[in-house]
């Protein structure tokens, strides 16, 4: 136990042992008994078939809710349901599409940041700072009421402290309980919420009948059932997780994206050649992603061997069977998706980069429930392609202007707390062409 709660403060993935690359299912006892399912057919039924029979786990809440509440993404039952068809038309594809004009924009100054800073650049600050740039243009038309270097600061400080599992945890005390890790983190969590609730508020004071971004869409959405609409406290609740994980899984994405075509030049060169035949010097714009399959291919290739969440847990309702063994109610099932997407039974060379297998004519046949950077289900990722479009768009944009070669011989190693990062950072050699 004591063991594993090192690992999980040190490095979720850690947790993950050498057998899960190999095995459809691994079980072991760790206080209660707990299961990593790496299998399709299984974890459909957890996402789909099966899904009332596997909530998500309490420990995982309990490290969520003080900065997200009961959002979209942690609530349950009819709060959950209600919340999804209330934000919905949100991301329906074609308000996604009348916003990508503002992603194109936002990617145009990130080239202009990249232009500016030297011969060398920190990629993940440079992501986290473009897809932070589309997250305040899209939500809330621009960064008026946030500083984008301290709204970073806290989430990582979150991360750092009641983002983390505590032994408490592991030993089973209620969660009512605090953990020092909850009250190391208020800090952070209030100088979020502050920043978030003052641009609710000022949008408040405007009308916001002719829906102009996302926080405009949500004051304006209502349940097609009851007409209810989000309060301050629902507002407040899911524009935090929008933008918390709006903006950090994405930028990680990129990062680890930009890393390996940095480390793989010919891969880097037919990108480029792509990029500069549909969009010349860029910005890339919506209608010209359709020309560049290789770019979506990427992406897809860097989330799967660097997964934006690596691992998620479910706890269990009542009896069941996955991969032939019994899963009994109060055992806990963890989703490892790093383990799933680098899974020897799964996929052909699965440690190496190879962005073509998620062309077109090489993915036809591949199980749905083999790749899954955004979950599946009824509770699949709602703003899944809002991300990827945004994704697309700036490494397009970057690839057009832009050589990245590696800086110095460390690699860095992926360590996961709530989401996937390099231990290090990422500093490429960055040449303008």
């Amino acid at each position: 136990m004591l063991q594993s709660l090192r690992a999980a403060k040190r490095n979720v993935l850690e947790l993950i042992p050498a057998i899960a690359y190999r095995q459809p299912i691994v079980s072991g006892n760790l206080g209660a008994r707990w299961h990593m399912v790496q299998d399709p057919a299984a974890l459909k039924r957890i996402f789909l078939d099966n899904l009332e029979n596997y909530p998500k786990s309490e420990v995982m809440l309990r490290m969520l809710r003080p900065v997200v509440g009961t959002s979209l993404f942690t609530s349950e039952g009819a709060q959950w349901r209600w919340q999804r068809r209330a934000v919905a038309p949100v991301f329906a594809q074609r308000n996604i599409a009348a916003l990508a004009p503002l992603m194109s924009a936002t990617a145009e100054r990130s080239c202009q940041r990249l232009a500016e800073s030297g011969e060398t650049a920190e990629i993940v600050s440079e992501m986290l700072s473009a897809t932070f740039d589309v997250i305040c243009e899209v939500a809330l038309s621009g960064r008026e009421h946030f500083d984008a270097e301290e709204y970073g600061a806290a989430i990582i400080t979150y991360f750092e402290t009641a983002g983390k599992a505590s032994l408490l945890d592991f030993l089973r005390v209620p969660h009512w309980i605090p953990r020092p890790g909850e009250l190391l983190g208020m800090g952070a969590v209030s100088t979020m919420h502050k920043m978030v609730a003052r641009a609710i508020e000022a949008r408040r004071q405007k009308d916001s009948g002719n829906a102009r971004d996302l926080l405009d869409y949500m004051i304006a959405a209502r349940d097609q059932e009851t007409g209810k609409a989000m309060t301050s406290r629902d507002l407040l609740h899911n524009m935090q997780f929008f933008i918390v994980a709006g903006h950090e899984t994405t930028a990680l994405a990129l990062s680890w994206a930009l890393l390996l075509l940095a480390l793989d030049p010919d891969r880097q060169t037919r990108a480029r050649s792509e990029v500069q035949a549909a969009i010349g010097q860029g910005p890339a714009r919506e209608e010209q992603l359709t020309s560049m399959p290789y770019i979506e291919a990427i992406l897809d290739e860097s989330m799967r061997l660097y997964p934006p969440v690596g691992m998620l847990a479910r706890e269990v309702r009542g009896r069941d069977e996955l991969c032939g063994r019994e899963i009994n109610a109060g055992d806990v099932v963890f989703l490892p998706f790093y383990a799933l997407h680098r899974h020897d039974l799964l996929w052909e060379e699965p440690h190496a980069f190879r962005p073509e297998r998620f062309l077109p004519e090489n993915s036809e046949g591949r199980d749905r429930y083999a790749y899954l950077p955004f979950g599946a289900g009824p509770r699949v990722c709602i703003g899944a392609n809002f991300a990827v479009m945004q994704a697309r768009i700036i490494l397009a944009s970057v690839l057009a202007r832009f050589r990245f070669e590696p800086v110095g011989d460390r690699l860095p190693n992926p360590t996961m707390a709530m989401t996937v990062r390099p231990d290090t950072g990422i500093k490429l050699k960055v040449t303008a062409l």
